[in-house]
């Protein structure tokens, strides 16, 4: 079963953060981590994210 829809509306503030399973690492070296923040970076540019 999927969670719910995230209610969206203008002016609401998003708290984002990702995090492996029992907080096992989520990059496997820096270059990942560079590609994960310059993929969130274009999204954020995309949707004027602030």
């Amino acid at each position: 079963m999927s969670r719910p829809l995230r209610i969206e509306f203008a002016g609401a503030l998003y708290h984002v953060m990702a995090r492996g399973d029992a907080r096992a690492a989520i990059f496997l070296d820096d270059v990942d981590r560079e590609t994960f923040c310059a993929g969130l970076w274009r999204v954020a540019e995309r949707f004027q994210w602030r």
